[in-house]
């Protein structure tokens, strides 16, 4: 069945009351946090492919999104970088998902967008979250903060897990902030949960940035919660911060990060008591790396993400 510039299976399953959680890679998937949590969703549903672009070559550069040669079974196949949705429906909610690996388009991306609405609109979306993931001046000592705009049940439901904050940027966006200005002009329900890591640690794969992702939809769609394990995020950011000299010029950093997060960034609720006039709060507002200390973590970081890439080798080899 083509819709649009999508081409979905037929018959189509019966969609009622649905959800679509969305992500943009690669723009703000870093850690892969929001490719990582909708993976988990996917699996804990049984969700199925109903979908992807018809021609892909329309909207991506195959010399930026490259194309991949495996091996399965013996046999070569060939896949190219594609948009991809899976559906799932949820009986115990008796609602309907839609999971969308959306990728940032390099050409037509108003014929992109709009492609993504009309499937949209054709299977009944009534809410549409996007998640993922930006690098920023947080520190790895603290949990991760998870920042977002969701109506106000949805955020009494996410509750310590969400710190609710209204995006004050202006500058350079993506095309597809063009999908939830659509789908607002269709009264469709928009929400946004963004994961902060790090800057100075890039996990190729932040496995607890996605389990912290995992804990705001679990919470509010009403999923187990323990499906936002853990473990594997704890060992990573143990053994990062195993690695690092905290007597010399970078441990002065991180308690300037930690400061700044414990007084700023934090639930206004878990806050300490503390004024604006006190110097050490002036002097964290701009936080800026020492030179060497970021290339230094980098290297760190893809050294422990080398330790575990092998488990989830077959998120790296999708043509979503």
């Amino acid at each position: 069945m083509r819709i649009g510039e999508f081409e979905l299976v037929d018959p189509l399953p019966e969609m009622k009351n649905t959800i679509a959680i969305g992500m943009l890679r690669p723009w703000v998937d870093v850690g892969r946090v929001g490719t990582l949590s909708l993976r988990k969703l996917q699996q804990y549903l049984g969700a199925k492919e109903i979908g992807r672009l018809a021609r892909p070559g329309k909207f991506f550069d195959f010399t930026r999104y490259r194309p991949r040669m495996r091996i399965v079974n013996g046999n070569r196949v060939f896949t190219k970088p594609n948009t991809v949705i899976h559906h799932a429906h949820d009986e115990y909610a008796d609602r309907d998902y839609l999971f969308i690996h959306v990728r940032e388009p390099h050409n037509f991306g108003e014929d992109y967008t709009e492609a993504i609405v009309q499937v949209l609109q054709h299977c009944n979306v009534v809410e549409y979250c996007r998640v993922g993931g930006m690098y920023d001046s947080v520190p790895h000592t603290r949990p991760i903060l998870i920042t977002g705009s969701m109506a106000e049940e949805q955020e009494d439901k996410a509750g310590k897990f969400l710190n609710p904050r209204r995006s004050t940027y202006q500058g350079p966006t993506s095309i597809i902030n063009q999908v939830n200005e659509d789908l607002t002009e269709l009264k469709v329900n928009n929400s946004t949960i963004m994961a902060h890591l790090p800057q100075y640690v890039q996990l190729d794969e932040d496995h607890l940035g996605a389990a912290r992702l995992l804990d705001v939809l679990c919470s509010v769609y009403g999923f187990p919660i323990d499906l936002a394990d853990k473990s594997r995020g704890d060992q990573q950011y143990k053994d990062i911060d195993g690695a690092i000299d905290y007597k010399g010029e970078f441990g002065t950093l991180i308690k300037q990060l930690e400061t700044y997060y414990d007084r700023v960034l934090s639930r206004p609720e878990d806050r300490p008591e503390t004024s604006e006039d006190d110097p050490d709060f002036e002097t964290i507002e701009n936080v800026t790396l020492p030179p060497g200390v970021e290339d230094f973590l980098n290297q760190m970081g893809e050294r422990f993400e080398g330790n575990a890439a092998g488990e989830d080798a077959e998120d790296k080899d999708d043509d979503s």
